[in-house]
């Protein structure tokens, strides 16, 4: 015995890990179980975005901004996990897109989400790559990446060399009692505090409590192309995404002209991200989880890589890989859903696509 704190997480993706991370800064003995043998989830389904930019005013970017100052922290330590702060470019390519990001440049919180409107010419000259016709763009100096695929494992190797981790792949979660929850194999696992990071899973053993919770399930399809030989540093979003992150409500985007007809169909937006290696990741469409088929289509392919062409004014490289992706997300005014189930066990869901972004201050708030 260490006589050290007992902490229990349970879920391998980012949320679970970056809980296993702060638990062992605080002096814990961490025991982290995942189901497979690596995370499958949306934690490496995705495009690794730290993204300040799109988040809310108030609450969400409060938290947006902890986590971005937390992740630069934790990239010091561990830079296996690919950190760089590369910043983003959203692009606007007509007078009403033009409209919102002027609005939201000119907000009282734009210094503290590190903004600036760049108009054509400085586009062309800050940032190359975007050869397109497009009529200015918002810099967000802030927004970073990680590397999806490695920084689960780098965090982990990390946490091993501190001698209080332990890793159990392989283990399904079947029982819960107070301060403890009982693996597959029927070894019990007991701590001081028990958090449950259960991702997109509705079933199994927590349906019961997270029965009429304000979750729901959301897919999205992306891909990844071969390696993009231009200068291309910065995330792009273009206009589509105006309308999905709640940075850009307010009058300007109520006037934005409807999106086009496949777009809205798979409520599309492009975002393109370059990764180390320089593959590119492309997407994204936002579709109910629980009624999406298990296909991958083709038609938002084609749509989000003829958007990428454009903005970039060049073809793209060859696609290598596309996948699907399902994520939890609330659906009332809070960031992310917790819930004690029994006393010292507590789940934690739902930040939605805000999962990478959010999950250090996360799991800094759930220890208080």
């Amino acid at each position: 015995m260490t006589g050290r704190p007992r902490f229990v997480v349970v879920g391998g993706g980012i949320l679970g890990t970056m809980h296993a991370v702060e638990a062992v800064a605080r002096g814990y003995d961490v025991v982290q179980i995942e189901r497979d043998g690596e995370p499958r989830g949306a934690s490496v389904r995705n495009f690794g975005l730290i993204w300040v930019s799109g988040r809310a005013q108030g609450a969400e970017l409060a938290l947006a901004l902890r986590s971005r100052e937390l992740w630069e922290s934790i990239a010091a330590t561990v830079p296996g996990i690919g950190f760089r702060a590369n910043g983003s470019l959203t692009v606007a390519r007509s007078r009403l897109e033009l409209d919102v990001l002027e609005e939201v440049a000119a907000r009282s919180d734009a210094g503290e989400r590190c903004f600036a409107l760049l108009s054509p010419e400085a586009i062309r000259r800050l940032h190359p790559a975007v050869g397109g016709d497009v009529a200015g763009a918002l810099w967000c100096a802030l927004d970073a990446v990680v590397e999806p695929r490695r920084v689960l494992g780098a965090l982990r190797s990390r946490l091993g060399e501190a001698g209080s981790y332990t890793w159990l792949p392989g283990r399904h979660v079947v029982e819960a009692r107070a301060h403890a929850v009982r693996d597959d194999t029927g070894e019990w696992h007991g701590g001081d505090l028990v958090v449950c990071c259960i991702g997109a899973t509705s079933s199994g053993l927590f349906a019961r409590e997270l029965a009429g919770a304000p979750l729901r399930r959301v897919r999205l399809q992306m891909l990844e192309t071969e390696p993009f030989a231009g200068p291309l540093d910065a995330t792009i979003a273009d206009g589509d995404s105006l309308r999905y992150y709640p940075a850009f409500s307010g009058p300007a985007l109520d006037r934005l002209e409807p999106q086009s007809e496949v777009a809205a169909r798979w409520r599309a937006q492009l975002l393109l991200v370059r990764r180390a290696g320089g593959e590119l990741t492309i997407g994204d469409t936002h579709a109910d989880g629980e009624s999406a088929t298990f296909d991958v289509d083709d038609e938002p392919y084609a749509h989000l890589l003829a958007t990428a062409s454009s903005l970039i004014g060049a073809a793209m490289p060859r696609v290598e890989r596309r996948w699907a992706g399902v994520y939890s997300q609330v659906t009332d005014e809070s960031l992310y859903y917790r819930r004690e189930v029994a006393p010292g066990v507590v789940v934690v869901t739902g930040p939605g696509g805000r999962g990478m972004t959010l999950a250090p201050a996360i799991a800094e708030e759930t220890f208080g």
